[in-house]
Parts: C-alpha cells; structure tokens; sequence
C-alpha cells in the first residue's frame, strides 16, 4: 500500500493523485459529459420511436444508424443521376462550394484591402454592400437559373454572391484596424505603398483576414445544400429526394454527414486561425 502511494519519479504525484488530476482534467470533463448526452440523447430517440411518443414515421436511432453504416461503407455506386451514393453527392456539394468559395475570396480580399485603406474607396463601394449584404442567398437562385441558364454555374454563383460579404467586412475592419505606429514605422523606412500592403498592412490584419474567411465558408456549406434541392444532384437534391421517397431515416444520416463535413471545415479554419495568431504575437 505504501509503495502503490509513493510518488511517481517522473510526475513527482503518487498513483492516487495522478489519477484524481487525470478525473479533474477539464477535457476530460468535457469528454465524458459529451459521451453521457449522447448515450442519454440515443436512449430517448430509441425509446421514443418505439413507444409511439413521436409523430408516425418517426426512424429509432438504431435504424438510422444502420442506415449510416451502409451508406458510408457503400459512399460511390451510381445507379444514374437521381440514384448516387453519399460519396458522389458529397463531392458535388464540395466542388461547388470550393469554387465559388475561392471565387469569392479571390474579389473580396483584395476588395476589402482596398475599402480598408482608401476612405474614398469605402466610401464608394459601402451602399453596395449594405444593400447586398442583407438579401438572403436563396433569392438569387431564380435570377442565376434564369441568366445562366444552368444548375451547376447556378450553384457557384449562390455560393460566390453569399460567400462573399463576410470575407470583405472582415478584411476591410482588419486593414483599417491596423495600428498607425507601424504605417509610421513603415513610411519612415521609405517603404512604398505597394510594399507597406504586403509587409505590413497584410501581415496585421491576416487574423481578421482569417476569420472572414471562416466565416464565409460556414455561409457557403450552410448554403449550398438549400440551393441544391432545386438545382439537382449534391447533398441537398440526395435529402429532397429522400423526402420524396418518405425514407427519414436517410434524411438524417445526410444531416449528420453535412454537420461532420461543416465541423471538419470549420476546425481546419480553427486551426489557421491559432497559427496566424501565434505567428502574430511571437
């Protein structure tokens, strides 16, 4: 009993107190009541579908999840164009995005520079942005279908128009936030303004940069599965079309699968976001 109590030569706690410490640990924490919600959360739903208490139709969770095993393990057969697997919708939702994302990002960074260190330019460009900014995405979709002419270009288009506004703001407040002692700085070197934006203005404002642009692509993975149940194909043509064949258990698994996709996104952003950081203050 002594020797299970005395003090651990390389983390100088005993077994008893390493124990409480790993127990006291705040992810650990964090993970065990995450396990438990979910458990209980399951337990419910299971219960619930079998006993009736929800509404006719209603999937249990072990159904669903059975469901999302086979669509998972069977992600890319194709059957024709309204029968694709979850690989090939999820990958038709991802090519839109990434291009209508990177679109986006390509106008509004530099435009946001721009409206940042030009009082004129703000100015100027501010009323289309406070107009635009506030139209829901979806509104676009009959005007893109009608001068496009087609679903695909339709569907970049809804991502580039949405995208856009968050990454602009955020860079333009980025820019315009700059501290004056490094413009200051700069201007006493003799640097050029070219040379002052990329050295100095782009570097300082990248966090604000960053999350503009993390925004914006939550915005655009929030919005493309909207758009595409009337655009066809993609995640958001796979629900619609489930709705119409009432299989709910499939509707869920396709909600589960976006909401793992936006959570990857997101934490690859997250993580950008904590180096830029890091580089800034070191």
């Amino acid at each position: 009993m002594a020797l299970s109590n005395a003090p651990n030569a390389t983390t100088g706690f005993s077994q008893g107190e390493t124990k409480e410490a790993f127990w006291l640990n705040e992810n650990v924490r964090a993970l065990a009541l995450f396990l438990l919600s979910l458990g209980l959360f399951l337990l419910l739903w299971e219960v619930g579908a079998r006993a009736g208490w929800f509404v006719q139709g209603v999937p249990t969770a072990s159904a669903t999840l059975k469901e999302f095993w086979w669509w998972v393990s069977n992600p890319f057969f194709n059957n024709g164009p309204n029968d694709l697997g979850i690989g090939w919708n999820l990958l038709i939702s991802l090519r839109r995005v990434a291009i209508g994302y990177i679109l986006a990002s390509l106008v509004a960074v530099p435009l946001g520079i721009l409206i940042g260190i030009s009082p004129v330019a703000y100015k100027a460009f501010n009323p289309y942005i406070q107009l635009l900014k506030p139209v829901s995405p979806l509104a676009w979709l009959p005007l893109g279908l009608y001068l496009l002419r087609d679903s695909e270009k339709t569907g970049i288009f809804i991502i580039f128009i949405s995208s856009i506004w968050p990454t602009l703001i955020n860079t333009a407040f980025g820019v315009a936030s700059v501290d004056k002692d490094y413009l200051d700085v700069a201007n006493t070197l003799g640097a050029s303004r070219l040379r002052t934006i990329f050295k100095v203005i782009i570097p300082a404002a990248l966090p604000n940069i960053i999350s503009g642009l993390r925004i914006s692509m939550g915005i655009s993975w929030l919005v493309i599965v909207a758009a595409e149940m009337l655009l066809g194909t993609g995640l958001g043509y796979f629900i619609w079309n489930e709705w119409n064949n009432l299989s709910i258990a499939n509707i869920l698994v396709a909600i589960f699968i976006i909401g793992l996709v936006g959570l990857l996104l997101d934490s690859l952003f997250a993580i950008l976001e904590k180096f830029v950081a890091f580089g800034r203050n070191s």
